[in-house]
């Protein structure tokens, strides 16, 4: 198991893979479908190309285009605890000290 701060959030976000999301989803109590795998692998490729964690506002915006008016709900139907706590942690990012909310 990758290293993780006292938090459970990767200290190293290259350390990251899929199957460890499987993992991290199962302590989240999260079970993996289709959306949560595409809120995944944006969050993932924005972190590649940015080399910043996506804010929730760009993985809504990226779920739009497929749900319309509905991805802010379904954003935090996926991830009922928050953005931050949640879908940041099993996307393998670093926990993001400037953000107090999900």
């Amino acid at each position: 198991m990758p290293e993780r701060d006292a938090e459970g959030y990767l200290v190293e976000p290259a350390d990251w893979n899929e199957e460890l999301a499987q993992v991290l989803a199962q302590e989240e109590n999260i079970q993996l479908n289709e959306d949560h795998w595409d809120t995944i692998r944006f969050m993932r490729d924005y972190f590649e190309e940015h080399q910043v964690i996506a804010d929730a506002r760009f993985v809504i915006k990226h779920l739009a285009e497929r749900m319309g008016r509905d991805a802010q709900k379904r954003l935090f139907d996926l991830y009922p605890y928050g953005y931050v706590k949640q879908a940041c942690k099993i996307a393998g990012m670093r926990h993001p000290r400037a953000w107090s909310t999900g």
